[in-house]
């Protein structure tokens, strides 16, 4: 590898490259009803199939609506059609509303949170058994937390600029979206900061579970400083689960297929017990630490396309990294589309940053235990001005190191500015600034804010936000043509899925048993 300031330099000099980076965003919401309550009605048939619909889904719950966006080489064309396909929903679920928080609104005694549902085919089935498996797993509660999924890359030709040496493209294109995790990994408690979004939940969602959070009121509990609770032990940070045992390792792609490997087809003796079938009927995939790739909880992902029926690990051991998916993000409960502008630009050049800056290799196994305790804390308590976080074995005021790498990061937003023909991601920097500067500034500073200022709880607060939310949505103007090319996505997909019902020859025993057959043992490098 280049040293890093040849590298900068090689890439300001081929900043037209910058306009061919792409981002994809996958954004949740559950459906709930006029009271705020989680919807109970199935999926909508006019938002088309959840199994075969490319743009509208559920992902754990019937009513949790996935809402995933095509590849854009700019964020006005991103936002764009993501209000689209927000238009194109909240049109069509007759009085119900997407919930603006990541937390979720209130839900039904456990038994009764609907799973998703995706017809009687044997990949539709796949789906459902592996989501009850999640539910035996992590409780049905947790799995309707919401958030949002931000995909990027950048055009394969900067993997040759960084990389001179004689690999082939897809080494050093894996290599370098490897090196970008790392980064991301070092640097990711900057996000949690900065946009998360979620200091309180509800009373409802706490039933049964030991917390220390404090009252807000009656309905509300809240942490002080805490700037994501759907990050912490509350949410997807869970310490007592299987997952807690995994140590993923983003030194090289194949210690971390590896690694994945290992997680999908080592059993778990707490899933054991569970069994596979009760009553006759499948309740998971496997008793492994976890079923599929897909239930890695991670703050970011090493991404591949995958044909039909193929599994993420094999495609990643088999051609390498695509893309990352960045997935810590909350929802921006002030934005209709979960996410604003401002963040996209920011988000763009963070990720630029984390791809072009050294990039060491983890000691320790590839494991950094610095990083995941520097993310916890940001999560639980980031806006306390005394907080210190673990950098190169001393502490360091959050503060300071938060304006460091706000710093280091300017050149790469003009750089952006200069390539796109769009200053946008200086200002945005600039407003991240502000937020370190004062945090009450911050998404999870405003929340609570608000929350005292009109003395509402979590819940009044977010249902009232959530129907301004859909007003502004139906009210904006449209684009027709997107309109009428969603309409006729959904149409087709519900045709798809009778096709693939159709089609169907084999019985779900022998389905799964040949899908997890599919999973391929990887080579490790010597």
């Amino acid at each position: 590898m280049m040293p890093t300031n040849h590298r900068l330099a090689l890439l300001q000099a081929n900043s037209s490259l910058l306009v061919n980076t792409l981002r994809g965003i996958e954004k949740e919401g559950l459906r709930v009803d006029r009271a705020g309550k989680l919807a109970l009605t199935p999926h909508p048939k006019a938002l088309g199939s959840a199994l075969s619909n490319p743009a509208i889904t559920t992902d754990y719950s019937e009513a949790l609506l996935e809402l995933i966006t095509e590849t854009h080489q700019t964020t006005d064309s991103l936002l764009a059609e993501l209000q689209a396909v927000h238009y194109f929903v909240s049109k069509r679920i007759d009085d119900e509303f997407i919930w603006s928080q990541s937390m979720p609104a209130w839900l039904p005694p456990t038994p009764d949170i609907p799973i998703g549902w995706y017809g009687t085919s044997n990949s539709g089935m796949l789906k459902h058994v592996y989501r009850r498996g999640l539910a035996e797993r992590y409780g049905k509660p947790m799995q309707c937390i919401a958030g949002l999924h931000y995909n990027f890359s950048l055009d394969d030709a900067i993997w040759h600029l960084f990389d001179d040496g004689p690999d082939s493209l897809t080494a050093k294109r894996s290599k370098g979206y490897l090196a970008l995790i790392r980064n991301f990994t070092r640097f990711s408690w900057l996000l949690m900061y900065l946009f998360g979004a979620s200091p309180a939940t509800s009373d409802n969602f706490l039933r049964g579970v030991n917390h220390q959070l404090q009252k807000l009121d009656s309905d509300t509990w809240y942490s002080p400083y805490a700037t994501s609770l759907r990050m912490t032990g509350l949410g997807y940070n869970n310490k007592e689960n299987a997952q807690a045992e995994l140590q993923m390792c983003y030194n090289d792609l194949e210690t971390f297929v590896q690694r994945i490997y290992e997680a999908v087809t080592t059993p778990w003796p707490e899933y054991e017990a569970i069994g596979t079938h009760r009553n006759g009927e499948w309740i998971q995939l496997n008793p492994n630490i976890i079923q599929i790739e897909n239930e890695y909880y991670s703050s970011i992902r090493p991404k591949r396309t995958t044909a039909s029926g193929e599994r993420p690990a094999t495609a990643l051991a088999e051609r390498g990294v695509e893309y990352i998916e960045v997935r810590c993000l909350d929802l921006d409960p002030f934005s209709p589309l979960g996410i604003s502008q401002e963040s996209c630009k920011f988000l763009d050049t963070f990720l630029l940053f984390c791809a072009t800056e050294p990039s060491a290799w983890f000691p320790n196994n590839g494991y950094c235990q610095d990083s995941h305790d520097n993310f916890s804390l940001v999560a639980e308590k980031g806006r306390d001005p005394k907080l210190r976080l673990i950098r190169q074995n001393k502490t360091v005021g959050l503060r300071e190191w938060a304006y460091e790498i706000l710093e280091a990061m300017q050149t790469y937003a003009e750089l952006l500015d200069t390539a796109l023909n769009d200053q946008g991601h200086s200002v945005a920097l600039a407003a991240q600034r502000a937020k370190v500067k004062d945090a009450d500034l911050t998404p999870s500073g405003q929340l609570l804010q608000n929350l005292r200022d009109t003395g509402l709880s979590l819940h009044e607060y977010t249902l009232q936000q959530s129907a301004e939310h859909k007003h502004s949505l139906l009210t904006a103007q449209t684009d027709p043509a997107a309109e009428a090319k969603l309409a006729a996505i959904a149409e087709h997909s519900l045709q798809e899925q009778i096709e693939i019902e159709a089609s169907d020859t084999e019985s779900f025993d022998d389905f799964v048993a040949r899908y997890h057959a599919q999973l391929k043992r990887p080579l490790l490098a010597n």
